[in-house]
């Protein structure tokens, strides 16, 4: 509002955030398939901003057309440059629910520091980051049973050969000022410990699908995906949406 007040060319989008496996979870609880779940929240959603009087100019969602377009090409960009891989995983499967879970729905001991909660993507105490397969004494959340290391085939960002880039660029911003105390201190203990590979794809349904022989099966994992949808949502507002995304000189 002081943006617009001030007469600047001013762009405010948002929007719901839908695929993973939360929302499967949520969609078997509630009788009602993951698209009909979703389509019920948004609206909640929606409502209740426009209650608030949060005046968006366009409040979309990930669950569209340009999503998926948007999404497959960034992937298909990171592929032909070169910083993309492909490896095993190990991925935590409950045998009990049938599925392999989410990173969100593995609880275990850290194995940095022995905080007995941690997640099954990053430890809230330490705050180092954590593959699910490195817990100690885990556990399914959704029945409480132990899940079982599985090998899986995945792709994953190649975040090492990015590493010389990132502290280059991340110097010269930090000496602009403008990160908190908490970014720079979490983005430093990454650094410190070495960026390693991270994976961008689950063994999903639900979710952007992976556009590559072999994996088409699988889905984009959520942490590759939802970011994209801020490009995605300002799409669906304006064919010019590149304008507002990809525009280094304003």
């Amino acid at each position: 509002r002081y943006c617009r007040l001030r007469n600047w060319n001013t762009l405010f989008v948002c929007g719901t955030d839908e695929y993973g496996t939360a929302t499967e979870t949520r969609a078997l609880e509630e009788g009602l398939s993951p698209q009909e779940l979703c389509d019920r929240y948004h609206a909640v959603h929606a409502d209740i901003y426009a209650w608030f009087r949060i005046s968006f100019d366009y409040f979309g969602r990930t669950t569209t057309p340009e999503q998926t377009r948007i999404a497959q090409d960034i992937f298909q960009r990171l592929l032909a440059r070169g910083f993309l891989l492909q490896d095993t995983l190990e991925q935590l499967r409950c045998e009990s629910c049938g599925r392999y879970l989410a990173d969100r729905f593995v609880e275990g001991t850290c194995p940095f520091c022995g905080y007995a909660e941690a997640r099954g993507d990053q430890c809230d105490k330490c705050g180092k980051l954590i593959n699910a397969v490195e817990l100690k004494n885990p556990q399914c959340k959704l029945c409480r049973g132990t899940p079982v290391a599985t090998p899986t085939q995945h792709l994953f960002l190649d975040l090492p050969k990015l590493e010389g880039r990132l502290e280059a660029w991340l110097e010269r911003t930090w000496a602009a000022g403008d990160w908190t105390a908490n970014a720079r201190h979490i983005t430093r203990t990454w650094l410190r410990d070495g960026l390693r590979p991270r994976c961008i794809t689950r063994d999903l349904t639900w979710g952007t699908p992976v556009p590559l022989d072999g994996f088409r099966d699988k889905v984009f994992y959520v942490w590759f995906d939802a970011p994209i949808g801020y490009l995605s949502i300002t799409a669906n507002y304006t064919e010019h949406w590149e304008r507002w995304w990809k525009n280094p000189q304003q």
